[in-house]
């Protein structure tokens, strides 16, 4: 910097300002800096120096509780990330992808020691998730998604328990006393397989536990009830025919996502059930699967590039020392042609 300074016949305080641009410079003298700088190669200042010296990363922690490979085959997740990821880089924020800590006392967690001004946890088990308190201990500002946020911490949601009674309510309106569900994951390493008809496992994410709540909400049983191994349409299959060849068969699916309807419908086909003739299926999120037209789900419609914006938002309010709020996010009911009145001739 000091070479650049006399080259360009600055102070060194005018070729810091070019650079960070904490104070009033002119467009001339920052150009008359550039050029200077560009003549000598010199690239700017030290990330970590000015790291030690602000006392700021510039990097928002982004904590991921499946494995990558499964997260960023989920189009919703891509969505989230992209409003996520564009709106802290206009903030002048990079993103740093975490995996979630390990439950067990004494192993070691990146999430324990990786430099972050913030982080943001994607989905949250009801009680006792690690990271939280991984990030509270190290008194890290975090926003959390879909899941409860302690005092001081931000949080953007979904109010998905009164969205899946709406589809619940639908269905019975179409006259479906049978309705199963096919769930999300209520965390890593469990197989596709039938669960108890009052499934409620005592730890989960905060989705899967919202969505099967709403069943008790609309005051309704599920006649079967299938957790998928992960949000995938090969794990939808699966389920699909784990649910439709149990002795109570349902006549409507409330799967708890699209990807996993989509799976079911797939099932479906493949035991010459058609949908939504023999067996009417609602989804979750609102993403876009053209494959299976001309079939259009009855889905619940979720704005995932919002969602990151939304996100965003409340690290820039955690960043500048205010009390962040909690932001629900809108759903909306979509009625599609996967939902019809039951076939009494069954």
């Amino acid at each position: 910097m000091a070479d650049v300074a006399s080259k360009a016949s600055v102070s060194l305080s005018t070729v810091s300002l070019a650079y960070s641009g904490a104070g009033p410079i002119s467009p001339a003298m920052k150009a008359r800096v550039e050029r200077a700088a560009e003549e000598l190669g010199y690239a700017g200042p030290s990330a970590q120096a000015r790291a030690l010296r602000s006392g700021r990363t510039h990097v928002v922690g982004v904590v991921i509780h499946d494995a990558f490979t499964l997260a960023f085959r989920a189009p919703l997740i891509l969505n989230v990330m992209d409003g996520l990821i564009s709106e802290l880089g206009e903030m002048g924020l990079g993103v740093l992808l975490l995996p979630t800590p390990p439950a067990e006392n004494g192993e070691k967690s990146l999430l324990a020691t990786a430099p972050m001004d913030a982080a943001v946890v994607f989905r949250v088990r009801d009680h006792d998730d690690p990271a939280l308190e991984l990030l509270r201990k190290r008194s890290v500002p975090f926003v959390v998604m879909d899941g409860d946020a302690p005092p001081g911490a931000g949080q953007v949601s979904i109010d998905d328990t009164s969205a899946t009674v709406q589809l619940i309510e639908h269905l019975q309106s179409l006259g479906h006393e049978r309705i199963g569900t096919i769930t999300l994951p209520h965390g890593p390493g469990h197989e596709t397989a039938l669960r108890p008809n009052d499934y409620m496992p005592q730890s989960t994410w905060a989705p899967m536990h919202n969505r099967l709540e709403a069943f008790r909400h609309a005051g309704v049983e599920p006649c079967v009830v299938v957790e998928a191994r992960e949000s995938m349409v090969a794990e939808g299959i699966a389920a699909g025919h784990l649910a439709l060849t149990h002795e109570s068969r349902p006549t409507a699916i409330v799967a708890q996502s699209d990807i996993l309807a989509a799976g079911a419908v797939l099932a479906a086909r493949e035991l010459d059930l058609k949908v939504p003739h023999d067996v009417s299926i609602t989804g979750f999120d609102g993403i876009d699967l053209p494959w299976l037209a001309p079939l259009e789900l009855t889905t619940v419609y979720q704005d995932g590039v919002e969602k990151g914006r939304a996100m965003a938002a409340e690290v820039k309010e955690l960043l500048a020392g205010e009390t962040p709020s909690q932001v629900w996010m809108p759903l909306e009911v979509r009625i599609g042609t996967s939902t019809a009145p039951v076939n009494t001739e069954r």
